[in-house]
């Protein structure tokens, strides 16, 4: 739509600064013919917009010149009202400037577009954390969130899973992550990532934080996922797998089960899964009971013939 492709470009040479016809076209998604064309409507308009030549010009507003845009069309509307989080920006410290936001929001809205927005607010909730997640205590995440937007050095007492487990730590704060509820701070040097509920003491330094001028949040956080789920399954095992068991697989389980899955006669499908440690399959595939059997490697299978054995005579 061409109008809300002008607005765009207002907004982006509002908030962005100078930007030349090829960085225009390549954020709209258009040929720069299509920007040469915009801007001379723009112009048209009465927009004070003019360009530079040379090889740090672009297209500009005249300084000072400020678009005030207040109507949003439905889509627009919607994204904001469900990409708001209440839940984490009360974890911030952020609750009542969330709250004079969306009231903000909604005065500046059209009335039927307030009242389509109302309508969306009533139907659609979000709880991210699972449903046997009862909320990790964060005492301190108001407080790095504070030095994350201030670029505050932090210097707390961390608790670790390897000994010793509580340790001092000075760290220099690149970023916050919400993750399934849990909050995690990404933190030099390294970076190296902290869960916000093992902080048990803090202290914000007056030294600034030096964060890499290349450093990206959002693709580290990309990198160290995808480096998390490579390392989380290191080993496999071929089981058999009654249909109501595989039912209730899940995640890569699941996956795999429909990439080498071979049924077979009674109804059971043989397949080869990933697993963790030999004692996180020992545990998941005990929790499966009698609709799955493991038929390799031998020493998985002998460690669940074991403890099925304990239980037989435990159970008499």
């Amino acid at each position: 739509m061409k109008s809300s492709r002008l607005l765009s470009i207002l907004l982006l040479l509002q908030t962005g600064g100078p930007m030349t016809a090829a960085r225009l076209a390549e954020e709209l998604g258009v040929s720069v013919r299509t920007v040469y064309r915009d801007v001379e409507s723009l112009h048209a308009a009465g927009v004070p917009l003019y360009g530079d030549a040379g090889h740090r010009g672009g297209y500009r507003l005249l300084p000072g010149h400020r678009t005030r845009l207040t109507g949003l069309f439905a889509p627009e509307a919607e994204a904001l009202v469900l990409a708001g989080m209440p839940g984490a920006a009360e974890g911030l410290g952020l609750g009542p400037h969330f709250a004079d936001a969306q009231l903000k929001l909604r005065a500046a809205l059209p009335a039927a577009l307030r009242e389509h927005v109302d309508r969306l607010r009533a139907r659609f909730l979000i709880d991210a954390p699972g449903w046997y997640d009862e909320g990790d205590e964060t005492p301190f995440l108001p407080e790095v969130a504070d030095a994350v937007r201030a670029g505050r050095v932090l210097e707390v007492r961390y608790r670790r899973w390897k000994e010793p487990t509580d340790v001092d730590r000075r760290l220099e704060p690149y970023g916050l992550v919400l993750k399934a509820g849990r909050w995690y701070l990404i933190a030099g040097p390294g970076p190296r990532t902290y869960r916000v509920d093992q902080v048990l003491a803090l202290t914000v330094t007056d030294d600034e934080a030096v964060i890499p001028a290349d450093f990206d949040l959002a693709a580290h956080w990309r990198a160290s996922r995808t480096d998390f789920h490579r390392r989380l399954h290191q080993g496999e095992a071929v089981v058999r797998i009654s249909a109501r068991g595989a039912a209730r697989l899940t995640g890569a389980a699941a996956r795999a089960l429909a990439a080498t899955g071979t049924p077979e006669p009674d109804g059971w499908t043989r397949a080869t899964l990933p697993v963790e440690s030999p004692r996180h399959a020992h545990d998941t595939f005990l929790g499966l009971g009698a609709d799955v059997e493991v038929l390799a490697p031998e020493d998985l299978r002998d460690s669940i013939a074991a403890t099925v054995r304990t239980l037989a005579e435990r159970y008499g």
